[in-house]
């Protein structure tokens, strides 16, 4: 039988890349699985991300990528991983193509998925014109007639941070309204409110030139801020028995300082295990996770 490797991570992404960096300049033998879907692969370009502002984000993987398998312990497979069972010292991990491997460690890296509300031509627009992080993208549409889509209670929270990027209008959709305190708020920073229901997006993919309302009115708008709910882009956290906790946006994996589970010798990084979510936090949680994992191989041994 093939000797198991020390670390398998799920996820070649920011989070899964930065955990196998670790591992790799520790010399342990790194099985990396990647299906090649990250949940950026919308955008254009990463942004905030310290010296990698403005690269496309399969540029930094690709190069991140490059240096990794500089490693000789490091083995990268492209394929989705399916099924993992198992437990510390003997995880067994099963791929697409029907291919299975075994390691002492997990990490999880498998991100989440971002679900857009069902109004039509949201997905067509989505890390263009449509958005979900004003740090990661608002300066690129800065002074252009914004709008925030509220999907849930936090889109309060949004609307009121958009108006650093431009003039903003907040449209509820029903989904909630705001205490006297945040209305207040709300008007101190000079956003409007519109109630009516957003029927259409107008313009020419992917651009935006205005929201039509169901009333018929037409409300110009070039960029739409939209805190979409997430889920899990992967079952094997739950095929393992991790704990989840629901987040404001929807459930993440619950993790340690040192971002193992509530499963011994499985650990989590990158956006499936934070509320917090960018390129930035994703990185630096795999580099938790990895030293994570290391320590773990280290004082069990």
């Amino acid at each position: 039988m093939q000797e198991p490797y020390d670390v398998a991570i799920v996820g070649g992404s920011f989070a899964g890349l930065s955990a196998a960096m670790q591992l790799a300049r520790a010399r342990r033998r790194v099985l990396l699985i990647d299906a090649g879907r990250p949940r950026n692969r919308y955008a254009a370009h990463a942004h905030g991300f310290f010296g990698q502002d403005g690269v496309p984000p399969a540029q930094i993987v690709a190069t991140a990528a490059a240096q990794l398998l500089k490693y000789p312990t490091v083995t990268l497979v492209n394929g989705e991983a399916l099924e993992a069972c198992g437990r510390a010292e003997d995880f067994h991990v099963e791929l697409a193509d029907g291919s299975r491997s075994r390691a002492r460690r997990l990490i999880l890296a498998t991100g989440i998925r971002d679900r857009l509300p069902a109004l039509p031509g949201l997905q067509a627009r989505w890390g263009i014109s449509v958005l979900h992080c004003p740090y990661c993208h608002g300066y690129e549409v800065g002074g252009r007639r914004l709008g925030v889509l509220a999907t849930h209670a936090l889109s309060i929270h949004q609307a009121i941070l958009i108006p650093d990027w431009g003039p903003t209008t907040w449209f509820t959709q029903g989904v909630v309204e705001p205490s006297e305190e945040e209305a207040a708020l709300l008007r101190t920073r000079q956003v409007s409110i519109e109630r009516t229901p957003v029927a259409q997006v107008l313009g020419d993919v992917p651009a935006i030139e205005a929201l039509r309302l169901v009333d018929g009115r037409v409300v110009p708008i070039e960029a739409l801020f939209v805190g979409a709910r997430t889920e899990m882009a992967s079952d094997l956290a739950v095929q393992l028995g991790c704990a989840l906790d629901e987040g404001p946006l929807g459930p993440v994996i619950r993790v340690d300082a040192f971002k193992e589970t509530t499963v011994p010798g499985v650990f989590a990084a990158g956006d499936a295990s934070t509320a917090m979510t960018n390129a930035t936090f994703a990185s630096a949680s795999g580099v938790a996770a990895g030293v994570g994992a290391h320590r773990s191989l280290v004082f069990a041994a």
